[in-house]
């Protein structure tokens, strides 16, 4: 049985015990938002890799860079194994292209500054006579 005070409170347990401090709250409800953003963020990436159709491809990424992340597609630019995943070389005698990237064969992806996948690219090497 609860005891009620005169003013018919309850005398049982303050409100700063059994409540959530409303800056709890706000991190609880920050901290699920962003894994919620993560979760779909990966589940575009998932889809991404399977979709057929370039529309759908073109529209996932429009989407995708509307919240920031950015699809990586680095032809043209020096091999970079820190930030690239090598798929394949392409022989070249042009010793200009060697270590440059070829194509993309497989785009990555980088949420702001924070790289989520790196491209799977094809990069020049020198061809050995």
């Amino acid at each position: 049985m609860a005891w009620f005070r005169k003013d018919g409170t309850d005398r049982g347990a303050a409100a700063s015990d059994t409540d959530v401090h409303p800056l709890q709250q706000q991190g609880t409800d920050l901290d699920r938002a962003l894994a919620d953003r993560q979760a779909l963020i990966q589940m575009c990436l998932y889809a991404l890799d399977r979709a057929r159709s370039g529309g759908v491809v073109e529209r996932l990424e429009e989407g995708l860079a509307a919240i920031g992340v950015q699809a990586l597609r680095p032809d043209g630019e020096r091999f970079d194994p820190a930030h690239h995943e090598a798929g394949g070389a392409v022989p070249t005698e042009d010793p200009a292209l060697d270590g440059i990237v070829a194509e993309t064969e497989v785009a990555g992806f980088a949420d702001h500054d924070r790289l989520l996948r790196a491209p799977i690219v094809t990069v020049y090497a020198k061809k050995n006579p």
